[in-house]
């Protein structure tokens, strides 16, 4: 089969086709221009770097409150959406033209007029003057514009049409119809406070995306995903399919550098894609396995990308707590991509790449073991070595452990000199040995520790971990070149100082530039969310979707799925989840609690999060699945079809674990529990991905592709059949509220359920969960969670919510009426029904073990 060379993009076409989509096609030739688009995405990651640092509280200068610094960071956004993206794809790219010169102005001081004007604001909120009006119009009507050049028409269109609802309230049909609202109201709600603009979502890309975005670009620039890429394929290159499945993990890698789905599949994707069809896989399938992993990258934890940090302040917890929650799905999706890959390359009969030196497995199970030993008792050195530092040293420990860090690295970087230097072509002829690729790189892990130890111990904010890993890896950046030059005695260019500092500004650079797109989307999304507590379309949201669905929680769950999907082929993945989330979050836990389910609000906020990341891949607007087509010459639309066809195992995990927090790892409390967890999904998926691909041992047929799904659903979600059995909770009598609240353990959650009348005087009875604290009594327990009881006619009543405890947020209102409690049953554990699961499972196996060696064995026609 002949290809046309026509039909594959250079790498020049690739670059141009992330800067549309990340960071902006312009690149003007003349000197001003050029320093402009240099030296102001500089000048904005310096001031980042600035805020996210104990510095100006240190030096008591230049300190910020989070308003002025979100006006300052949204001038740098709006500036630079004009001055580095063409108004359209025919006009100029090679100057700025002098009308974006002055909306870009305009723009930046529209957006730096809360800064400029603070205290002015502050001494007359709702009350603006005539020029404050203006400022707010033109800024909304710019920022709709930078929105458009940056990111397209469809968020731009969004926004336009939740601002059009809020002034024409009173003109709309009667069941979203409200009275709508007056010139200066809306502007001061969007432009001159935090509840638009201003507000959540731009204060997350202030305080924390930029600094995660920054730290991916430094790794980058100091040549982390080249390392990644080549140790992955060093490991897996070997096996069946080893291209595509060293796509997945490297995809997996490199999503700590880029949070970005396009700008994966490029960066991986040159690697990644030519091998694959190398050994034998067809252009749309080589293309559409890179999309499927590079999609899933914006799932893996600790980055995520930027709706990640959207979660810490919609759901009211920590980073740690989202990444705990989203870990076990989204390494689940990536191990079942990996058997997907390799029931490709058995129905294909493709093999890997040849290896260099085969070790006997003795040696290599040996070598397994002693890495896994080294990397246990280092780990323990370090955690136990710094805590006895810090018991012995006190302030002085953090210049005890920065001395040691130092020398650690030293270490690793004179251990990698030992290797030669990675190839950094964009070509694998021959498949890297393990183990001097991964020597040479080990140093590369260094910042990446130092994020998680400031995160999971230190316990640290996310943008000052994040700042205190970025300073390690500035350094690395700046002294690695010359460190080389003096370990291997080399001497030359590529070993100086000097180029040690282009490589750190060229990565500052474009940290920025690929902060402008997320600076600008979190800012009209914002208007979205302003939208909504303005008119109170959140209730009319919630009636409008119970009546669509009939109060079914499943088709409430489609139709999220759905929105996500259609917007999400527009939006990037951080604005369709602002909008999604913000607009039907509160509704299915809403209805859910109606339904008598209890869904936990990260649960609904991964949901959404996940399906705005597969809308990368779905056709036919899929962008990922065009850039890949890019690279492999095949057909977009076939690459996107087939890219979500491998993504359907994770379509389906975001409704599982709705109805099954354990996926979650919410509600696990032992060690054994956690791994008959882990294991169980990773089969479960396994099998799912066994089911949808038509082939396990052979090829499936139709009843055995139906025991496969029946198998992975029962070890995904045992409850479904057991609650059919034995009843999940039972009912105790609201008059036992305060003895059963002191009878149960710190921590533990309790669940009630409640009867009500909403303003319309409509009854209503929902299940709420409340979790329990540690004080002594049960009374005590209760004030702790915000609720007072009466007792009045046989009833418990409640008397009073605390304002802003866990009661009121849980939706407890004065006047309920608690009907009961609901209490686990005594029954015997769900997880018995994984017999049933296994022993059809095993009939699957043995039936295609014994047709597969019947199809060997049978002489050919």
């Amino acid at each position: 089969m002949t290809e046309s060379k026509s039909s594959l993009k250079s790498e020049e076409e690739l670059q141009e086709m992330i800067a549309e989509t990340e960071s902006g096609a312009r690149n003007p030739t003349g000197a001003i221009s050029k320093n402009v688009l240099f030296f102001v995405p500089l000048a904005w990651t310096l001031f980042q770097l600035w805020y996210a640092s104990p510095l100006p509280f240190v030096f008591n200068f230049a300190v910020f409150n989070s308003t002025e610094a979100r006006a300052i960071h949204l001038a740098f956004a709006i500036f630079l959406a004009f001055t580095a993206y063409p108004t359209f794809k025919s006009s100029p790219r090679s100057y700025i033209p002098f009308q974006d010169w002055a909306v870009a102005l305009i723009g930046a001081f529209c957006s730096a007029y809360l800064l400029i004007f603070y205290e002015a604001l502050s001494a007359r909120p709702g009350n603006p003057t005539p020029l404050d009006l203006i400022v707010a119009v033109v800024g909304l009507l710019v920022l709709l514009e930078a929105t458009r050049r940056a990111l397209g028409p469809p968020l731009m269109v969004v926004a336009g049409v939740f601002i059009i609802y809020t002034f024409a309230g009173p003109y709309m049909p009667d069941v979203i119809a409200h009275k709508g609202a007056s010139l200066n109201k809306g502007m001061s709600h969007y432009w001159l406070s935090t509840e638009g603009v201003f507000g959540v979502a731009l204060g997350v890309s202030t305080e924390m995306v930029f600094m995660f975005v920054l730290f991916g670009a430094l790794l980058e620039a100091a040549g982390a995903g080249n390392y990644f890429i080549r140790v992955a394929f060093a490991g897996l290159g070997h096996l069946r399919g080893g291209p595509a499945k060293a796509a997945v993990v490297s995809s997996g890698l490199t999503g700590l550098v880029s949070g970005s789905s396009i700008a994966n599949v490029v960066t991986t994707g040159t690697f990644t894609i030519p091998l694959m069809k190398k050994v034998g896989f067809p252009p749309e399938k080589a293309g559409a396995v890179e999309v499927a992993c590079s999609t899933n990258g914006q799932l893996m934890p600790p980055v995520m990308g930027a709706a990640a940090f959207l979660m810490v302040e919609y759901v009211g917890i920590s980073y740690i707590e989202v990444i705990k929650h989203a870990f076990l799905p989204a390494v689940i999706s990536y191990v079942a991509l990996v058997y997907i890959v390799h029931l490709e390359a058995l129905k294909m009969g493709l093999e890997g790449m040849e290896k260099r030196h085969t070790k006997p497995l003795p040696k290599r199970l040996l070598g397994f073991v002693m890495t896994f030993l080294f990397l246990i008792i280092m780990g323990g050195a370090t955690y136990y070595g710094i805590g006895w530092i810090k018991t012995v040293a006190g302030g002085a420990a953090i210049y005890i452990v920065s001395v040691l860090l130092v020398a650690a690295y030293l270490l690793l970087l004179a251990f990698a000199c030992r290797v030669p230097e990675l190839d950094t072509s964009h070509e694998i002829k021959e498949l890297p040995e393990m183990g001097p690729t991964a020597q040479s790189g080990y140093y590369f892990l260094l910042p990446v520790v130092v994020l998680m130890w400031c995160l999971t111990v230190e316990r640290l904010s996310p943008s000052l971990s994040a700042f205190w890993a970025t300073v390690l890896l500035i350094f690395i950046v700046i002294t690695q070149r010359p460190l080389k030059g003096f370990f291997r005695k080399a001497k030359g260019e590529m070993y100086s100082v000097r180029r040690g500092f282009e490589d750190l500004i060229s990565g500052m650079v474009a940290g920025a530039r690929n902060m402008i797109g997320i600076g600008v989307a979190t800012s009209a999304a914002g208007i979205v969310v302003g939208t909504v507590t303005l008119t109170g379309i959140g209730l009319v949201m919630t009636e409008f979707v119970e009546f669509i669905s009939g109060g079914n929680l499943v088709l409430i769950l489609l139709f999220t799925a759905v929105i996500s999907l259609i917007l999400g082929m527009g939006l990037p993945t951080t604005a369709n989840y602002i909008v999604v989330s913000t607009l039907m979050a509160p509704v299915i836990v809403s209805l859910g609690a109606k339904a008598g389910l209890i869904v936990p609000l990260i649960a609904v906020h991964l949901f959404v999060f996940f399906f705005g990341i597969l809308a990368d891949d779905t056709p036919p607007v899929g962008l990922a699945a065009f850039a890949a087509a890019g690279i492999s010459g095949g057909d977009p639309i076939k690459t996107g079809i087939q890219g979500f066809g491998y993504d359907i195992r994770t379509a389906i995990l975001p409704f599982i674990f709705i109805f099954n927090n354990e996926l979650l790892l919410i509600g696990v409390g032992t060690w054994y529990h956690l791994l008959l967890v882990i294991a169980s999904a990773v089969v479960a998926m396994m099998l799912f991905g066994a089911a949808t691909q038509g082939y396990f041992l052979t090829k499936n047929r139709i009843w055995e592709t139906a025991a496969l799904l029946l198998v992975a659903f029962t070890l995904l979600r045992p409850g479904f059949w057991w609650d059919m059995i034995y009843p999940p909770l039972q009912e105790e009598p609201a008059a036992k509220l305060e003895e059963m609240v002191a009878a149960m353990e710190p921590g533990s959650q309790l669940i009630i359920e409640v009867k009500g009348e909403d303003m319309k005087g409509k009854k209503y009875t929902k299940a709420v969960m409340l979790k329990v604290g540690s004080e002594k009594t049960g009374a005590e327990r209760l004030a702790a969670i915000g609720i007072e009881t009466r007792r009045e006619n046989g009833k418990i009543l409640v008397d009073n919510v605390v304002f802003s405890s866990p009661a009121e947020k849980a939706g407890i209102d004065f006047d309920q009426e608690i009907l009961n409690i609901k209490v686990p049953s005594q029954r015997p554990p769900k997880q018995l029904m994984f017999i049933p699961a296994a022993l059809l499972g095993a009939l699957v196996w043995y039936v295609q073990r014994n047709r597969r060696q019947r199809l060997k064995t049978a002489p050919a026609a």
